[in-house]
């Protein structure tokens, strides 16, 4: 038997009063105790480092700033896309476009054109790392073509971070066809009359966030990143939830 809306909202309002409130003080207690000690050993590390190398995480913690959270972020695939998914802050529905866990390297750029196109008064923000990059990195051409005013950040740590990631956990630092030989992604965007800069160094990343975001055009960022950066926590192939890595 269905109920109609009216039926269903009606017998709502006479079974919530005779439930028990519970709030489960123990149980939040674990969850913001593990989350103490996650925080201490990855989070802080990630979006406010004191280390020398810049870290994916505080790029994004400056797209955050820059943008009030209000942006729609596209991540490609790899160590970025966790950052990403993970750090970046959303206020506004429809806002992570992701691949997902089964995506293809490449797909930042042309989704972040199509999310420029569906949503042309949103600022998009593509993130990509520099191996996934130029698998679509001809897509630059469409958006010369198009004036689509996509914002394109490279997060560039010479490598196809996230298996060289295992390869360094796992495999000794047998480093094996992970190292990138990269061009100057610089030059290639402003090839296609698209502004362009880089950052090395962390003193220069909040101000130049902040013109990327600023734009009205299209505009290329990249970010060199730590080169052995790694992204936690993890759960190692064959392992549960309770052999979980932050380190």
């Amino acid at each position: 038997m269905l109920l109609s809306l009216g039926d269903a909202k009606a017998s709502l309002e006479m079974l919530l009063p005779l439930l028990n409130e519970n709030t489960h003080p123990e149980w939040c207690k674990e969850f913001a105790d593990l989350y103490a000690i996650e925080y201490e050993k990855v989070i802080k590390d990630d979006i406010l480092p004191t280390k020398d190398g810049l870290t994916m995480g505080e790029v994004l913690h400056q797209i955050n700033i820059q943008s009030k959270g209000n942006a729609a972020i596209v991540s490609d695939v790899g160590q970025h896309q966790m950052i990403a998914c993970r750090y970046a802050e959303f206020n506004k529905t429809k806002s992570n476009i992701t691949s997902g866990g089964l995506g293809t390297m490449g797909f930042g750029l042309p989704a972040a054109i199509g999310a420029k196109m569906a949503a042309p008064d949103r600022e998009v923000v593509s993130i990509s790392g520099d191996g996934g990059y130029q698998m679509t990195i001809q897509e630059l051409g469409t958006i010369f073509q198009q004036r689509a005013a996509v914002k394109v950040v490279v997060l560039n740590n010479e490598f196809l971070g996230m298996v060289r990631q295992w390869q360094q956990l796992f495999f000794d630092k047998r480093y094996a066809s992970t190292e990138m030989v990269n061009p100057n992604f610089v030059a290639i965007a402003e090839g296609y009359y698209i502004k362009a800069r880089k950052v090395t160094k962390r003193e220069d990343l909040a101000d130049a966030v902040k013109e990327m975001m600023e734009s009205k055009e299209a505009y290329f960022l990249e970010v060199c990143v730590e080169k052995e950066g790694n992204v936690f926590p993890m759960i190692p192939t064959g392992a549960s939830v309770s052999d979980i890595r932050l380190e």
